[in-house]
């Protein structure tokens, strides 16, 4: 089986990637942080349904853009890598069965694992709500109200749940930005150790920093088999492979390019935190470590006497 991107999927990465960069890039991060509390950008949700984002994989029939599970994995790495807030797994799956979900009209939240994102600046919200409770998020960019284990009827945060699918689809789309997000630390961290000296010469030329890049690297690559693997077959059981690796490569990723940062990468002005922030925040999504440790080793004990 190929697992290679194909010159359209490159092209559709680059395409988003551009898209992203343009209009959030780094200068609107920093805005959106110093803001205050986040306020959805919905002129930027609006383009962002303009260019087919939360309609990839509708029909054409239906108005989509009539691609498969692949290309939506590649713009939600390009998504991670810019750390673009909002609830955009929740909007992207309501494409096509939520009114205005697919052009960016309408913004989708989601009751996921007992907690809802963007809850309060959402037009539609699937599952119940009763007594969310808001939270102080971690990430500065990603609101959050908990939802209380007696209202969670219609939650998604078991991967048994009747509503599966959904479950498999937001744990792997996550695995995505997750894979975005391992892979700009790791850049973050090999151009600052490229030009920060430190005793004449690049810190780059030590070898304790070397290792900390090297092996971020490594994570960033296993994790980006396994997720574009994972989009390619939909098993459930590579899905939580590729969620678990792109978790630890996320995490693990910008805690070792806080350490190449030094001092500097734990200041406000460093995008650094950000990205570990934000990765902390998705690893509680559904999904996550214990349910995807908990379907693996299943899989294992299948047909083991």
């Amino acid at each position: 089986m190929d697992f290679q991107l194909t010159d359209d999927q490159r092209a559709l990465k680059a395409g988003v990637r551009e898209l992203l960069t343009a209009r959030f890039g780094r200068e609107e991060l920093r805005a959106a942080v110093a803001d205050g509390p986040p306020v959805l950008d919905r002129t930027l949700w609006r383009e962002l349904g303009a260019a087919g984002f939360f309609a990839l994989r509708l029909p054409d029939a239906a108005g989509g853009v009539g691609l498969g599970l692949q290309e939506a994995v590649l713009a939600f790495e390009e998504a991670g890598r810019v750390l673009l807030p909002g609830p955009l797994i929740a909007t992207h799956l309501a494409a096509g069965a939520v009114d205005g979900a697919a052009t960016g009209e309408t913004v989708v939240a989601a009751v996921d694992a007992g907690l809802v994102e963007w809850l309060s600046q959402a037009d539609v919200v699937r599952g119940d709500t009763t007594g969310a409770e808001p939270l102080e998020s971690v990430d500065p960019l990603t609101p959050l109200h908990r939802v209380p284990a007696s209202a969670e009827g219609d939650r998604r945060g078991d991967l048994g749940d009747d509503d599966s699918g959904a479950v498999h689809l937001t744990s792997l789309l996550t695995a995505a930005e997750q894979l975005g997000t391992a892979a700009r630390t790791c850049e973050l961290a090999v151009q600052h150790a490229r030009t920060r000296e430190q005793f004449g010469q690049p810190i780059g030329a030590f070898q304790a920093v070397k290792h900390l890049c090297a092996e971020m690297l490594v994570r960033v690559e296993v994790a980006r088999a396994a997720v574009y693997a994972a989009a390619v077959t939909a098993d459930p059981a590579e899905v939580a492979a590729a969620r678990l690796l792109a978790d630890e490569a996320a995490v693990r990723g910008a805690r070792d390019c806080l350490q190449v940062h030094g001092g500097m990468g734990f200041t406000w002005e460093s995008d650094v935190h950000l990205h570990l922030k934000r990765a902390w925040v998705r690893t509680q999504r559904a999904g996550g470590v214990t349910e995807c440790e908990e379907m693996l080793a299943g899989e294992l004990l299948t047909g083991v006497a």
